[in-house]
Order: structure tokens, then C-alpha cells, then sequence
């Protein structure tokens, strides 16, 4: 089905209304715009299969409106990006939701596993990606792009319910709650410009005035990258920016002398720049931010991860969880270099799997062994616990 009119959007929200939930899929271009143009949405359920055409379609709310139904699970696959595009349109966030990259990594799968290969491994469809580089703003679409963008949902529902159906069999579906309300909170799509500035590289060497200067100047591009709609690049890049933050540059010849900025900054964009320039440096002493310093570790720390790692590995084997998703190696460096308050390794699922053994490792409460090749964890002044592996 492709749905071009309001007459058939409304039909085909009238087909899915029984459906416990929806398959959801888009295609967007974002190469040249601030903002993601959103080109096509796919929809499926287990009785209907839909592309609906947004470039064609006067009014989209009855579809915002859907998506919004909390009686409806929203099914997706690495679905931020569209999630945001919905929240840009309609002003909120389809919810609930269920991402089938994330559910799978507590399947058993690798972690950011592709829609490809879980449909290849659970479908047994091998998907042809011959248009993936699609310029989908483009009309007419011919009838391979209509099938590939088909089939970005058509196995999605069978995934769905397979997935759903092992993490209920292991009592590990509320694990996903906390990922999957993030997912669907506001917040999580809502760029602050004055926070922006945390995402560059290499700024932990900057003093507290040049971060306030960065501070300004990043928020400063975002504002007018979105008011331009164009990409935050095209205005000026990072590494520049960075540089403007450490010379704090007070007129154009100044600004000149920084390698990658006049050459790539509009003319008419110069006095904005040394505007925010200005802003940082007129910041009060307690309005300057600060960014988390990473903190100086013990030097025997890489000894310790070494041992946490053979321990994560061996539960991540034993509960079918992929090793990263239980526990990254930044994550055991920053345990074991005493940071626990914060540490994901100590919250929800994760702490009751491998978190409190973690602890007790590192306090010197646990001991591991080889027992015939197999690794084998006892507690201290105790015997075997019996958890060993080949």
C-alpha cells in the first residue's frame, strides 16, 4: 500500500487502530539541512504493510496523533533519529516503545546488531541493499526503492514478537524499561545550545574562561545553524571553533590570523561570532562551566580490569548477553579506579549479574581460578560456587 492522500492516511490508521502495536521505519535527508527532511515513513503490522508518502500528504496529524496512542506500541530499530523527527513535527514523542537493536543485545545478539542481520538470522531473509544510498526526496520512486523501503518493516513485526517473546521467557523485558522511557522522553531531543559545546574533542586542556567563551560560541553556531537550516559544519568546524575559544579573538584581523576561520565563515557572520566571543569573556566568574576532569587512577588499575574482564565475560556467557552491554572496559577502568557512585555496572540488571561481584572482587571478597582449564569463582574462606566456565 502507499498511501499519497489525507483520504488514505486516515484509512490506514483506521486498518492499524486494532493492532496491539506498529512496525515504524523513515527515510530522511539530512546532508544539507539542520533539521532532518523527512522523506517517507514506513509502517507495518501483522495484517498491513504501508508506505505512507509525507511529501504528498498535506497533513500529517492524524499519523502524529496515532503514534502518540499509548494503547499502541511503537516497534523500531535503532529508532532515535525518527523518534526525533516525530517530536520535531508534532511537538511530543511516540510512545510506548520497544527498539528491536536494543531488545536483541539481551537476546544474545552483538551489541548495535543491524536490522540486516537480525533479519537474516531470525526471518532467514537476506535483504537486498542495493538502493541504500537513495536520495528520497525524489519523485517518482520506482519499484525497487518502494521494496527496499518495504522491507526496512515488513520483518520487523516477526522480529518484534520473537524477541519479545525470548526476553519474556527469560524474565528480562522490564530490563528495558529504563532505555526505552528514555527513548520516549522529551528531554532526550531537546538541544540546549549552551550544552553543546561538552560534545567537542579535546577541550579538557581549555581554562574555565575559554570554556566560557567555547560555551558561547557553539551556542551561537546552533542558533544559527537552525535558523539557517543548515548543517552546524557549514558555519564553522569544531577544531576552529576550538582555537577561536583559546584566542579569544576581538575583531576581524585577529580572527583572520586563526587558520579555517575566515575562509570558511560567511562575512555577514563575523560580527556574531566575536559577539559570543564578547559574551564568554563578560561571563561572571560563577556563571563559567566546568567539564568533568577524568580523574587520576591507580597505577596497578589495568592488573584489576584485566581480572573484572574475565569475570564480565564469563557472566555475559552464562546469561547469553553480549559482553560490552553488560559491561565495557571504560566502565571497569572507572569502577576500579574507585568511582562507584555513579557507575551503570552498579544499577538495575546489571548490578544483580555481575555489579555486586564486581565489589566484591575488588574488595578482596572473591578469588578466581583455573580448574581445568575453566574458569571458576570462588568466595573467599568458602569453596567453589559452582560458576565455571569452558
Amino acid at each position: 500500500m502507499y498511501v499519497r492522500d489525507n483520504e488514505g492516511l486516515r484509512g490506514l490508521i483506521e486498518a492499524m487502530s486494532a493492532s496491539p502495536f506498529v512496525a515504524l521505519d523513515t527515510e530522511f535527508m539530512r546532508e544539507r539541512t539542520y533539521y532532518a527532511r523527512l522523506c517517507l515513513v514506513q509502517v507495518s503490522t501483522d495484517d498491513v504493510q504501508a508506505i505512507i508518502d509525507p511529501l504528498a500528504i498535506e497533513d500529517l496529524s492524524p499519523l502524529l496523533e496515532f503514534l502518540c496512542d499509548t494503547k499502541v506500541t511503537k516497534v523500531l530499530h535503532a529508532g532515535s533519529q525518527d523518534l526525533e523527527i516525530f517530536w520535531r513535527l508534532g511537538g511530543r514523542v511516540p510512545a510506548p516503545v520497544f527498539d528491536t537493536q536494543v531488545a536483541a543485545t539481551l537476546a544474545g545478539f552483538p551489541t548495535q546488531v543491524g536490522y540486516g542481520a537480525l533479519v537474516h538470522e531470525i526471518v532467514g531473509v537476506k535483504l537486498d541493499k542495493s538502493d541504500t544510498f537513495t536520495d528520497w526526496s525524489r519523485r517518482p520512486l520506482s519499484g525497487t526503492q518502494i521494496e527496499y523501503a518495504l522491507n526496512d518493516v515488513r520483518h520487523l513485526p516477526t522480529i518484534y514478537h520473537e524477541l519479545r517473546e525470548r526476553l519474556e521467557s527469560e524474565g528480562r523485558l522490564a530490563w528495558l524499561e529504563p532505555d526505552f522511557d528514555a527513548m520516549a522522553d522529551p528531554a532526550t531531543y531537546d538541544v540546549v545550545p549552551e550544552e553543546q559545546f561538552r560534545r567537542l574533542k579535546r577541550i579538557s586542556s581549555l581554562t574555565p574562561r575559554q570554556l566560557g567563551i567555547l560555551m558561547c560560541v557553539v551556542a551561537w553556531r546552533e542558533r544559527e545553524a537552525r535558523r539557517r537550516d543548515i548543517p552546524r559544519r557549514w558555519i564553522l568546524g569544531d577544531e576552529s571553533i576550538v582555537e577561536v575559544a583559546r584566542r579569544a579573538p576581538r575583531d576581524v584581523h585577529e580572527l583572520g590570523a586563526i587558520r579555517g576561520v575566515t575562509d570558511k565563515l560567511a562575512k555577514g557572520s563575523y560580527s556574531g561570532l566575536l559577539d559570543a566571543v564578547v559574551r564568554g569573556l563578560e561571563l561572571d566568574e560563577e556563571e563559567l562551566p566546568t567539564i568533568e576532569r577524568r580523574r587520576r587512577r591507580p597505577l596497578d588499575v589495568d592488573g584489576a580490569v584485566d581480572l573484572m574482564a574475565a569475570l564480565v565475560r564469563l557472566r555475559s556467557k552464562e546469561h547469553n548477553i553480549a559482553t560490552p552491554l553488560l559491561a565495557s572496559r571504560d566502565e571497569l577502568r572507572h569502577l576500579a579506579g574507585g568511582e562507584r557512585d555513579d557507575s551503570a555496572l552498579l544499577k538495575s540488571w546489571r548490578r544483580s549479574i555481575v555489579g555486586e561481584e564486581l565489589l566484591e572482587l575488588l574488595d578482596g571478597r572473591l578469588t578466581m581460578r583455573l580448574e581445568d582449564g575453566r574458569l571458576v569463582v570462588d568466595e573467599c574462606g568458602d569453596g567453589p560456587t559452582g560458576d565455571s566456565s569452558g
